[in-house]
């Protein structure tokens, strides 16, 4: 099944406010990719009829199997692609934009590839240029540089 960049954004974004908030509601799913509350839930609608997401009786949001599948592979691509651009020198908040942009049309043989560079990179040159991780927001400090919040 083909799955639309639209529709792996929304999942990455639940996924990511799984982790963050440890829930998922149409709100916050708004505020983080800046969209209204009516696209919420036209979005979470289709999702919901692709068997991707469910809704408990709180209005939670649940990822179901299918959808987590998908979150992942995709938050995991965002997550990769980030620490490669930061490696390379790229500024931590052009690399996240970045990776969100590259994450969903690469190929899975090109992905694997960077993979196995990216682990190279570490293994051969870790005291030189090592591959940074990637702060999650919940890592994050204000006015630290480094991460790109000043």
């Amino acid at each position: 099944m083909k799955i639309m960049k639209s529709t792996e954004d929304y999942l990455e974004a639940m996924l990511m406010l799984k982790e963050e908030r440890g829930y998922i509601r149409s709100v916050d799913i708004a505020q983080k990719l800046g969209v209204t509350k009516p696209s919420v839930s036209y979005a979470t609608r289709r999702l919901r009829e692709n068997d991707l997401i469910i809704m408990d009786v709180d209005g939670h949001i649940l990822l179901t199997k299918t959808g987590m599948d998908i979150a992942s592979r995709i938050y995991e691509r965002h997550r990769v692609l980030t620490e490669l651009f930061i490696s390379l020198g790229v500024d931590p908040t052009t690399a996240r934009e970045d990776a969100c942009r590259v994450e969903h049309d690469l190929s899975n043989v090109t992905f694997e590839a960077l993979c196995r560079l990216v682990e190279t990179f570490e293994k051969d040159a870790p005291k030189k240029r090592p591959v940074k991780k990637v702060p999650t927001q919940k890592t994050q400090k204000k006015g630290d540089p480094e991460n790109g919040k000043a």
